[in-house]
This record gives C-alpha cells, sequence and structure tokens, in this order.
C-alpha cells in the first residue's frame, strides 16, 4: 500500500514527515522503495537536522542511495556536446504541479493508466507481438545555460511521441549558477522504447538540442 503525505512543501508537512520516520530508516522500513522516490521527489530540499532530524537522516540516505543504486545510469549517462557546470548542493523546487502529481513518482493516477493501457493496446495491435512489460523512468535534463527558456524546453521534450512512451510529472530543480534542470517522470513499454536511443535520437539531437545539453537517467523501475 502506497504511503503519501499532505503539504511537503510547509513545515507542517516536513514535521509530520520527521514524525513518522521516528526509528525508521526508509518509508516502508529498511529497504528503499517506491514510497521512498515518490516523497523524496515532493520534498523541496533536505530538512534540517536540527529541526528534524529523522526527515533530514532519511533525505541524505535517500539521496546518496539513489545516486549508488544506478551506476551508469544515475550518474554516468552524459550524453550532449559538453558537461554541464559544477552543481551546488541540490535544492529541490517544484513547479506548478499539484502534490498530487508525486504519485506519478510511484503510482499513475487512474487517467494515466487509461492512456498507458490504449497507447499499448495500439502499438501492440500495429506491431503484432506480444509486449515484455512496462518501466518507470525519472529523468533530469540539463538546459545549456541560466538564459534558456526551460518552459520551451519542456514544451519540446513533451512533443516527442513514440509508440509505447508516455510522459508523466515534471518539475524544475536548480543545479547552480542560476541554471534548473528538469526533472521529469516518463513510462515506457519496454518492447517498444529504448531510453538510451530517446536520448540519442531524440532529445539530444533538433530540435530539442537547441535547448537540451544533456539527458541523465536518475531511477529506472520495471513496473
Amino acid at each position: 500500500m502506497a504511503v503519501t503525505f499532505s503539504d511537503l512543501h510547509t513545515e507542517a508537512g516536513i514535521k509530520s514527515l520527521d514524525a513518522f520516520l521516528s526509528g525508521k530508516c526508509y518509508i516502508s522500513g529498511d529497504q528503499l522503495t517506491k514510497d521512498d522516490v515518490k516523497v523524496y521527489a515532493a520534498v523541496l530540499e533536505q530538512p534540517s537536522a536540527d529541526l528534524f532530524p529523522n526527515a533530514s537522516k532519511w533525505y541524505h540516505a535517500v539521496s546518496t542511495k539513489l545516486a549508488a543504486s544506478f551506476p551508469g545510469k544515475a550518474v554516468g549517462v552524459r550524453i550532449g556536446c559538453q558537461d554541464a557546470p559544477a552543481e551546488a548542493a541540490p535544492a529541490k523546487v517544484v513547479d506548478d504541479d499539484d502534490d498530487d502529481d508525486m504519485d506519478l513518482f510511484g503510482e499513475e493516477t487512474e487517467e494515466e493508466k487509461k492512456a498507458a493501457e490504449e497507447r499499448a493496446a495500439a502499438a501492440k495491435a500495429s506491431t503484432k507481438k506480444k509486449e515484455s512489460g512496462k518501466s518507470s523512468v525519472l529523468m533530469d535534463i540539463k538546459p545549456w545555460d541560466d538564459e534558456t527558456d526551460m518552459k520551451k524546453l519542456e514544451e519540446c521534450v513533451r512533443k516527442v511521441e513514440k509508440e509505447g512512451l508516455l510522459w508523466g510529472a515534471s518539475k524544475l530543480v536548480p543545479v547552480g549558477y542560476g541554471i534548473k534542470k528538469l526533472q521529469i517522470m516518463l513510462t515506457i513499454v519496454d518492447d517498444l522504447v529504448s531510453v538510451d536511443d530517446l536520448i540519442e535520437d531524440q532529445l539530444t539531437v533538433e530540435p530539442c538540442s537547441e535547448y537540451v545539453q544533456s539527458c541523465d537517467i536518475v531511477a529506472f523501475n520495471k513496473i
């Protein structure tokens, strides 16, 4: 059963998370799960260690675990013409998405489930082959500089359409020097979409390359 929290953008919400985490390493016990990734994505920044010691320790543990759990995927996927500027300590911010959007980092909404099922059914009918399954992917997309129009960057990314690809929730996260990256969820049908090919063939070539400097796969989970 998925665990959710309300108002994680407020001190009261972080306080409730801190109380919930008392005596726990992660949301659902001693192991990192989708619940942790979902709640982590909704927290604006690492909570104060003095005010919220449990939440602060958990946030640091999840951040470290995500970076260590996906070698070659979480931190090693760099596709673009040059390295991005040195990253400052992460301070997560959320754009205009509602709190409900964080469910997409662990679960799909009913509308998106229906859309994914319709897209998968159409793909199956056209390819005449059985699908192997689906995967949920969390991706960071970085712009060239602080003058890049992030709204147009996201519009360009979401215009990329493929059979078996469904774009989900997104938010902007500061990386340093006034630059923000786009963090976005996507669901793919494994038989139809390769994330590496998606990055190389569509997200880092024209027209997206006008805005996109590089793409990183933060998390990749089978559904």
